[in-house]
C-alpha cells in the first residue's frame, strides 16, 4: 500500500510503501524529482529520471521524502546530473558511517517516515537555499510556459539556464518541460479525460504527439499505463517502489 503526504520542506513529499508478495510494481516515470529512501534498513537516493525505472528486486518496507525539482542537489550535496537515471546508496554520498548511522536512526524509529523526515530537515536547515530563479522556471515550466519564454522572465540566458539546469534538474530545461508536460497529461488521463483532451490541455500538439513522448520517456503506451495504474501502487514519481539498487 502507498501512502504519500506534503512534508515540511517545502513542495516535497513524505511516501511510505508497504509491499506484499501478491503486489506488482509498475514502473516509475519520471517526474522531474530526486529521493531520499529508506528501504528495509538502507539509505538510498534517487536521481533524477529520463526514462521509467523498474525495480527488479523491490523491498518490502520503504519510506521517502521526494524532493521537489531542483531542489535535492543543495540538501544532498551532489550536483543532479551525477545521479542522472540512478539509484545509488547513500554511502557512495555521506560516506559509510554517517550513511548506516543515519539508516539505523530511521530503522529504529517508531515513524521511519517523520525520522526520515526529520533527517532531510536538519540537512536542509545547513544548505544552501535554493536558487530562487530556478524555483521560477520551474513554476513556470509546470504551467506550460515555454522554455525561451521561462527563461527571459527569469533573465538568464539559454546557456546559463541549461547550466544550471545540469546541475540542478539532471538534464536541460527541454528535458525538464518534457517531463513536466507529460505528467501534466497523466494527471488529466487519470482523471478520466480522454487522449485527445488531455494532449491538448497538457500542451502537446495532438494525441499523436503525447503518445511519441510517453513512448520515449517511459517506454510503454498511454494504454499499457492507464491498464497497469489501475490495479497498482502510483507508478509516476520517483519514490514510488524505486528503491531497488
Amino acid at each position: 500500500m502507498y501512502e504519500e503526504r506534503p512534508a515540511r520542506l517545502a513542495g516535497a513529499v513524505v511516501w511510505t510503501r508497504a509491499t506484499g508478495p501478491a503486489d506488482a510494481s509498475g514502473p516509475v516515470l519520471p517526474d522531474g524529482c530526486m529521493d531520499l529512501i529508506w528501504a528495509d534498513g538502507r539509505l538510498l537516493v534517487a536521481g533524477p529520471d529520463t526514462r521509467a525505472y523498474l525495480p527488479e528486486s523491490p523491498a518490502a518496507h520503504y519510506a521517502g521524502v521526494r524532493f521537489a525539482p531542483g531542489e535535492a542537489p543543495g540538501v544532498l550535496g551532489v550536483e543532479a546530473s551525477g545521479l542522472r537515471d540512478l539509484r545509488v546508496d547513500l554511502a557512495e554520498l555521506w560516506g559509510a558511517r554517517e550513511a548506516r548511522r543515519l539508516a539505523d536512526g530511521v530503522t529504529g524509529a517508531a515513524d521511519r517516515a517523520a525520522a526520515l523526515e526529520e533527517l532531510v530537515l536538519r540537512r536542509a536547515a545547513g544548505s544552501p537555499a535554493p536558487d530562487p530563479l530556478l524555483r521560477a522556471v520551474v513554476a513556470r515550466l509546470r504551467s506550460g510556459e515555454a522554455v525561451g519564454a521561462a527563461a527571459d522572465a527569469v533573465g538568464l540566458g539559454a546557456r546559463q539556464l541549461h547550466r544550471r539546469s545540469l546541475a540542478a534538474f539532471g538534464y536541460g530545461p527541454k528535458t525538464l518541460a518534457r517531463i513536466l508536460r507529460l505528467q501534466r497529461a497523466l494527471a488529466l488521463v487519470r482523471a478520466g479525460v480522454p487522449y485527445a483532451a488531455a494532449a491538448y490541455r497538457a500542451g502537446c500538439t495532438d494525441q499523436a504527439h503525447l503518445a511519441r513522448e510517453m513512448r520515449a520517456l517511459t517506454g510503454t503506451t498511454l494504454t499499457d499505463y492507464t491498464t497497469s495504474a489501475a490495479g497498482s501502487a502510483p507508478a509516476a514519481g520517483s519514490g514510488a517502489a524505486s528503491a531497488s539498487a
